[in-house]
């Protein structure tokens, strides 16, 4: 007889029964796929992530950082374009690109460069989709790192903003990654206090930047003077923080310190060479001369020299900072400087730079398609560099405090009217009769920089205006807009420079320039100008402006004529309310003195329901 086999209970059986359910429950599952059309969770089922990084920049621009199997990395510039930046764009959860920038623009990141060669036609869903040379796949270096330019629109529902939250930043330096240092507070930029400052915060910052470790740490505000908050004092780290804010320290009062000790760093960057690509030639020192950029590839490099057409402070400043001189002091459009060199070819033309590029190439210009109105060696660009530059600062509580509105009889403001200090209207106005409605407000001007501020033009040609019985030495020094929240300009005014002096100093600092008896004009570092409230044109003509709720904004140095270590910080923005018989002026500050999302509830301000100005 054959043995009868008895089955005998074991664990397995119920193991293998509950993965059989759970097949049949994934297979019914898979039967019917629903896309998600969430972005978020779009891009994290790929398993990738990506934001945006990299300095200066605001928060819709930037490198573009890809994190792919836990590490962050970078793309290439190689075959980038336009509709590359689109997908890339979408991914980061805004609608399209409106540009794009190459060579590290937003300096050089580390770690992994994940993609080179992309290539997409800007309808792709996700970058995967998108041709390359696979990931991880690269001959480039971070000096070819990519960045974007977003349209400031975000896709509905994405809720991820995919970028770095920048909580410190570098002011007034003349290279890459020098300045001083401020850190972001309760939505407010402030300064640090250089009590106990040392190399280990110094590499904090550095590192929080992109940077390498610190080479110095700066103490008694050798990157210029900060305004406004100080928001740490007696930082102490260990230099292993991955931020400032989490190393041991003080929060001060303003009794424990002042800007004149504010904190800077200068931080090590990786060497690109940038440097010999460009040179100065017939100065009179290593600081000035005509401006010689090398162009061509391996075997066929070249000298030449940049059309001087529309060349000024802000095109000199990048040289300068390529160069590795500095502050620009001067753009020159023609050099009358001695060439030893022969070299008369013109190979760049139309340069335009914002200021912040670190190369002349970064800058938008012509190409290879050269165009100079005039020719001639004598008519190309040159650069006076300096080692200091001055840095306007306006004291933005002092306007809120003084504006008011007058009603002033025609037959008084002659002397305006002849010195374009009232709208267009007021020509087809009345004349003597009738008044003009000006908005009134006093601006204090600082110069917190680490040199004097001093008018473009020499006295001999300085203008004289019979009327007022004074001189011009800046024919626009400030321009006083009324803007809508969208920023259309409804009211505009300007202030000439008639008379640049130290009206008052700090007090370690002696007054240098006094207007009187056609005195020297300018503003020593550590000093102010003060233009009252009550003399010529210190006004907005807002005698056409309807009620409503408006952006009062001032500009100093609006058209870059003289050379300062920082241009950010030259507007000052205040929320008004003007109901057809007062004005109400609240919320003044410095430009960039908020976080940018900050800047952007303040330029979206709906307006006061009351006049209840809190």
């Amino acid at each position: 007889m054959r043995p009868v086999s008895v089955w005998q209970w074991s664990p397995w059986a119920d193991l293998l029964c509950l993965l059989c359910l759970l097949c049949l429950l994934c297979s019914s599952c898979l039967g019917s796929p629903s896309p998600s059309t969430d972005p978020e969770k779009r891009v994290g089922s790929q398993g990738l992530r990506f934001r945006l990084a990299g300095f200066p920049r605001k928060p819709y621009e930037g490198r573009v950082e890809i994190q792919r199997a836990g590490e962050w990395g970078t793309i290439c510039d190689d075959d980038f374009t336009l509709q590359a930046a689109h997908v890339l764009c979408r991914e980061l959860g805004f609608t399209e690109a409106t540009g794009w920038t190459h060579s590290a623009k937003y300096g050089p990141g580390t770690g992994r460069i994940w993609l080179d060669n992309l290539s997409c036609s800007g309808t792709e869903q996700s970058v995967t989709e998108c041709a390359s040379r696979g990931w991880g796949n690269s001959d480039c270096t971070h000096d070819e790192d990519a960045g974007v330019i977003c349209k400031d629109q975000r896709l509905p529902g994405f809720s991820d903003s995919n970028v770095i939250e920048a909580r410190v930043r570098l002011k007034g330096g003349a290279h890459p990654g020098e300045g001083r240092v401020e850190v972001l507070k309760a939505s407010t930029w402030g300064t640090v206090c250089d009590r106990k400052w040392d190399l280990h915060a110094a590499s904090v910052v550095c590192r929080e930047l992109g940077f390498g470790s610190a080479r110095e740490a700066l103490s008694g505000a050798r990157m210029g003077q900060g305004m406004g908050a100080i928001h740490l004092s007696e930082v102490r780290c260990s230099g292993q923080e991955l931020s400032l804010w989490k190393c041991p320290h003080k929060n001060i009062t303003a009794e424990d310190c002042s800007h004149s000790q504010d904190a800077g760093v200068r931080c090590n960057l990786p060497y690109t060479g940038a440097e010999t690509r460009i040179r100065l030639s017939g100065g009179r020192s290593q600081h000035e001369g005509r401006v010689e950029v090398q162009i061509g590839g391996p075997g066929t490099l070249r000298w030449g020299l940049i059309c001087g057409d529309d060349w000024g402070t802000l095109e000199a400043m990048v040289a300068c900072r390529q160069l590795g001189l500095g502050y620009a002091n001067h753009g020159l459009q023609e050099t009358w400087y001695w060439d030893s060199g022969n070299i008369t070819e013109v190979v760049m033309s139309g340069v335009r730079c914002t200021g912040t590029e670190l190369t002349l190439d970064q800058c938008a210009h012509h190409g290879t398609h050269i165009t100079c109105k005039r020719t001639g060696t004598r008519f190309t660009a040159g650069v006076i560099c300096s080692e200091t530059a001055s840095d306007l600062l306006l004291h933005s509580a002092l306007v809120q405090e003084t504006a008011y509105i007058e009603d002033r009889p025609l037959h008084m403001l002659y002397c305006a009217a002849e010195e374009n200090c009232l709208a267009s209207s007021a020509r087809s106005a009345n004349w003597p009769y009738g008044h003009r409605r000006l908005l009134r407000f006093s601006s204090q001007i600082h110069n917190l920089g680490r040199a004097d501020f001093r008018p473009k033009a020499g006295r001999h040609s300085w203008v004289w205006h019979e009327c007022h019985g004074h001189y011009h030495s800046m024919d626009i020094f400030t321009h006083y807009d009324i803007l809508t929240p969208n920023g259309t300009k409804v009211a505009e005014g300007h202030k000439a420079s008639f008379c640049l002096e130290d009206t008052e100093c700090q007090e370690d600092v002696s007054k240098r320039y006094e207007c009187a008896n056609f005195g020297e004009q300018g503003i020593t570092v550590g000093c102010w100008d003060l233009y009252r409230h009550d003399i010529d044109c210190q006004w907005i003509d807002i005698t056409d402006v309807k009620p409503g709720n408006y952006i009062l904004q001032v500009v100093i140095n609006p058209n870059f004529e003289v050379a300062e270590s920082d241009f950010t910080n030259n507007a000052m923005k205040c929320n008004c309310k003007y109901d057809g018989h007062r004005i109400w002026v609240h919320n003044c500050h410095i430009g960039d003195a908020f976080s940018e999302e900050a800047n952007r509830r303040f330029e979206r301000y709906p307006g006061q329901t009351s006049n209840q100005i809190i």
